[in-house]
């Protein structure tokens, strides 16, 4: 494991720890104390593998990055990019939400919708995002292609500039009413 460490233009590739921290302390406007000096250390000795940025002054930081590169020139090119273990990548729990929305049930849905509709000010012409709820009954096969459906028929009907939440989040809920007849 090699580190990456970066202060504005000044940047280097080092194999230890110790040589991380010999290169901060030429940086004369980096002044190493022993708790910077600890945290270095512990950060370094840890399982985190996102880089790691330490502020100097207000809006100032050296950042350190972990990475596998061999060379500056690999680190450059991302040639070695971590790659979390498959293991990990494995247990990532899928949401019930995003299960439920993909989910293949042919039928009538209710669907609600909370999104930004655009509206004139009518006493001054100009125009204002209102948040609008919109609910409808719709003939679908998941839950995803009843919110495709309610937001294809607002698009025909609402100025163009209205913004629609994603059907992941929170703004968009559904029910499955029944089979359709």
């Amino acid at each position: 494991m090699n580190l990456y460490l970066r202060y504005f233009d000044r940047e280097t590739l080092v194999s230890t720890v110790d040589e991380a921290i010999e290169f901060l302390r030429s940086i004369e406007e980096i002044e190493m104390t022993p708790v910077l000096e600890a945290d270095i250390r512990e950060y370094v000795a840890s399982n985190v593998f996102y880089p790691k940025r330490y502020k100097i002054h207000p809006r100032v930081y050296f950042i350190i990055i972990k990475t596998e590169a061999a060379t500056m020139s690999d680190f450059k090119d991302k040639k070695a990019v971590h790659v979390p273990a498959q293991g990990a990548a494995a247990q990532k729990p899928v949401s019930p939400a995003l299960i439920r929305l993909n989910e293949e049930r042919p039928g009538w849905y209710e669907g609600m919708i909370d999104f930004k509709r655009v509206l004139m000010i009518p006493g001054t012409g100009k125009f204002q995002y209102r948040d609008t709820q919109f609910v409808a009954r719709v003939k679908a096969s998941s839950g995803m292609e009843c919110y495709e459906r309610i937001v294809e028929h607002l698009r025909g009907r609402v100025d163009e500039r209205s913004q629609f939440p994603s059907a992941k989040g929170k703004n968009f809920k559904f029910r499955y009413l029944g089979q359709a007849k």
